[in-house]
């Protein structure tokens, strides 16, 4: 296990084997994993962004003294790269595995807390409803679909409201298979201005995670596809919908009505979970951590404060 440390933050690398492979998972620990706090372990979307744009979740720490667990997905950011291996290895199974391999390293799996955003809130549900771990006591979801199918039918109605043309020219390109056209990538983010992040700039931190995933677009390409309104990638009929109801933990679900995310992705988590809580932050889109963030993390440590598990 490789480590760099400081007073209060440590990084390093785990082993994650697959099959006869050996590859690195990095990650990141805010605070004191023995101190007497849950931690929480926080898990970014993508599929195929880095941990950077999840940074701000360190204020659990600085707020709460709640201790925080980054890392970054195989194939992500600084973990192992890989480009010799099937379409079919990049699925759920696989990052669920992962994370079960960190918590067992990092001596977590008997007491912690998830927080998923994204597609990090569908792989940490997922872990939820189909592993049940016993260590797991409370999930947080953000901002994250219950259904790809439903998440791209809402990205749709979205780009439906924008003039018709911008529309037309986005889908042509898509049809076409061709992402490169300037017209394409600026209508793309006049979009993502809306409903990903309506801060002018970007964060810095934000920045980085997409220039993470532009730089190895392999993750993304194979579980989504590499397009923004349409899905061909291995997630394409991805839906936990059918397997909710086995999610046991107290659940927070957070979303936004202008998120990319639409509330019809996000009800069946609400109508499904047993024991869930949805809050819906006015004025974010997709990141209110950077958007909204004293109302976002106020939600959440008040849910880590006073739900018991």
């Amino acid at each position: 296990m490789g480590l760099a440390s400081s007073d209060s933050e440590r990084s390093g690398t785990v082993d994650f084997i697959v099959g006869t492979k050996t590859y690195q998972t990095w990650y990141m620990v805010v605070g004191d994993l023995k101190g007497g706090r849950r931690p929480v372990v926080a898990l970014h979307g993508g599929p195929g962004m880095s941990h950077h744009y999840m940074l701000p979740h360190v204020q659990l720490f600085t707020r709460a003294s709640i201790p925080v667990v980054l890392y970054d997905q195989l194939g992500n950011g600084q973990s192992s790269h890989i480009h010799d291996v099937p379409q079919s290895f990049w699925c759920p199974e696989l990052f669920m595995d992962e994370l079960d391999n960190l918590l067992k390293k990092l001596e977590l799996s008997d007491d912690f807390d998830l927080l998923g955003h994204s597609w990090g809130g569908q792989l940490a549900g997922s872990y939820a409803a189909l592993r049940q771990p016993q260590g797991l006591k409370r999930l947080i979801i953000a901002n994250s679909p219950a259904s790809i199918p439903l998440f791209m039918a809402g990205a749709n109605e979205l780009l439906d409201r924008f003039p018709p043309s911008l529309g037309t020219m986005i889908r042509k390109y898509e049809a076409e298979g061709n992402m490169k056209p300037k017209e394409y990538q600026d209508g793309v983010m006049e979009w993502c201005k809306r409903h990903i992040c309506t801060l002018d700039p970007w964060p810095e931190q934000l920045l980085k995670s997409f220039g993470a995933a532009k730089e190895d677009p392999t993750v993304h390409r194979s579980m989504m596809g590499g397009y923004s309104f349409k899905i061909i990638g291995n997630l394409k009929n991805w839906s936990i919908i059918d397997d909710l109801h086995k999610i046991k933990y107290p659940t927070l679900l957070i979303s936004s009505p202008t998120d990319e995310i639409q509330e019809a992705a996000i009800l069946p988590w609400f109508l499904r979970i047993p024991k869930v809580k949805w809050v819906e932050l006015q004025n974010s889109s997709h990141l209110a951590e950077f958007e909204e963030p004293d109302r976002y993390f106020e939600v959440i440590i008040n849910f880590l404060d006073t739900i018991t598990a």
